[in-house]
């Protein structure tokens, strides 16, 4: 490479660099995007390629045919505990842009509802007055949760090979504990089914986000579409020198020397470095045809997907005054009233009916059935819990498909799971996929570019740190490793 950089420590400027390095970034879903704005501020001369018209990857949004509606790929939340994910919407001005949530309301078929939320208690008992009032479970169903939340606060157990269900069994949970506690959460938090989750994701879940503090276990939810919340990254990386390059579609790079060529149909470009921020089973279309891609590609064939579904619904009238709310017991597992959660151009809170988005994590059953015994299915056990969903008039109804949503956070996985540096020393890897040591959420995309943007700067002799640390424990958790 014939480029150097000064020392200058890590806080990132623009101009710190002496020579601008070239470094192009293929895919701009949250991964390749936290990695742009973090070099581009740090001096780097960016180019990002994104196949789509927008960006956000799998957490963006688009007009939908149908209906005439912008609609989210999926519902994304956060929660306190994503601090990455929480500087990056810092660093693009967006922070305001989320609405935080202290409570969750859990409803059952029939319509009793019960709320947890944190009271004045240190962590991890923050939350234990609430749940000691919570009516969805038996006396015996929240002694059992307590002996394994105690288990929980002394270490994260790892990943042996076992799966979390086996763990929840042989801490001694009751069936409805597994049901209408530690499933809602973790489900829809790592997007599987917990005899398929490592029982290391499923314990660090409950620990780092809801023991360690009360600020940690606060939901996050955006308001406003995806692609806005993320497409403000466009403009970050361009006023600082980068580019976005929408629409456009990388066929494959390859190194020579100490350059990195990148082909797209427009023709070739030559960068200083090359990050592939694409999901795991795209990787092998762009990789060079070696022997070292061909292992790459053998070991990621061992990371699964699994689906997710979105099904959006307009009424004619409110059917429930929640904004959100966890629904036990049936298919659909959480609703967003998007109406009231995004404010949108010319609504009139009045007359402008209600607008939500259920969610099915690990869909895995909808992925046969069609769209309209999805929507079918879903108003059907709507009405189950709001009443009112039977005498409203549905306007309009669609059905979004994740196919590939997130990977498998399986027992084993992480063996499989890359780090940013390649067989190439200009080739680094990023994505939610990666060895980020978190599940496949907006936070651990967000990780993965920070961690990647780190390596590049490494390999040009600078130490930068883009990550920023965990949240620190709380209370009585302070005492626990």
């Amino acid at each position: 490479m014939n480029t150097t950089l000064k020392q200058n420590g890590s806080a990132p400027s623009s101009g710190a660099v002496s020579t601008r390095v070239r470094v192009a970034i293929i895919g701009g879903g949250l991964a390749g995007l936290a990695a742009g704005c973090a070099l581009s501020d740090a001096g780097y001369s960016v180019t990002l390629y994104e196949r789509r018209p927008y960006l956000g990857g799998r957490a963006s949004s688009y007009e939908h045919p149908g209906t005439g509606e912008v609609v989210d790929n999926c519902q994304h939340i956060l929660l306190g505990c994503c601090t990455n994910l929480i500087e990056f919407y810092r660093r693009l001005g967006v922070q305001d842009r989320i609405k935080w949530y202290e409570c969750l309301t859990f409803i059952e078929p029939g319509g009793r509802s019960g709320i947890l939320e944190p009271s004045g208690l240190p962590a991890p008992f923050h939350a234990s007055m609430a749940f000691l009032k919570f009516p969805l479970l038996a006396t015996s169903d929240k002694l059992a949760v307590a002996r394994a939340m105690l288990s929980l606060m002394e270490r994260t157990p790892p990943d042996d090979g076992s799966d979390f269900q086996s763990w929840l069994l042989k801490h001694g949970q009751t069936q409805r504990a597994i049901d209408r506690f530690w499933s809602p959460v973790l489900v829809s938090a790592l997007n599987e089914d917990l005899d398929q989750v490592s029982v290391y994701y499923g314990a660090m879940v409950f620990r780092d986000a809801f023991l360690k503090s009360a600020e940690a276990g606060r939901m996050g939810v955006p308001t406003v579409p995806l692609s806005d919340l993320y497409g403000t990254a466009r403009g970050y990386i361009e006023a600082r020198g980068g580019e976005v390059s929408l629409r456009t579609s990388v066929e494959s790079f390859r190194t020579e020397g100490d350059e990195v060529i990148v082909s797209t149909a427009g023709g070739e470009s030559t960068f200083d470095f090359v990050i592939p921020a694409v999901p795991f089973h795209a990787l092998g279309a762009l990789l060079p045809k070696t022997k070292a891609s061909e292992d790459i590609v053998a070991g990621l064939e061992h990371l699964k997907t699994v689906p997710i579904t979105g099904i959006h619904l307009w009424f004619d009238r409110e059917i429930t005054p929640l904004e959100h709310a966890v629904l036990l017991d049936r298919t659909v597992q959480w609703m967003f009233q998007k109406s009231k959660i995004q404010s949108r151009p010319g609504q009139d809170d009045q007359n402008a009916g209600s607008y939500l988005e259920l969610v099915v994590s690990s869909s895995k059953t909808l992925l046969n059935k069609s769209r309209g015994e999805i929507i079918d299915l879903a108003l059907r056990e709507l009405a189950e819990f709001f009443p009112v969903a039977k005498e409203a008039k549905l306007l309009k109804a669609t059905v979004v498909k994740e196919v590939h949503a997130t990977f498998a956070p399986a027992p084993g996985s992480d063996q499989y799971r890359l780090r940013p540096q390649s067989p190439w020393p200009h080739v680094f890897f990023s994505g939610d996929w990666t060895a980020t040591g978190w599940p496949a959420t907006m936070e651990g995309a967000v990780r993965a570019g920070y961690a990647t943007a780190e390596a590049v700067a490494n390999a040009t002799g600078e130490a930068r740190r883009f990550m920023v640390p965990d949240l620190p424990a709380r209370g009585l958790m302070k005492f626990f490793k």
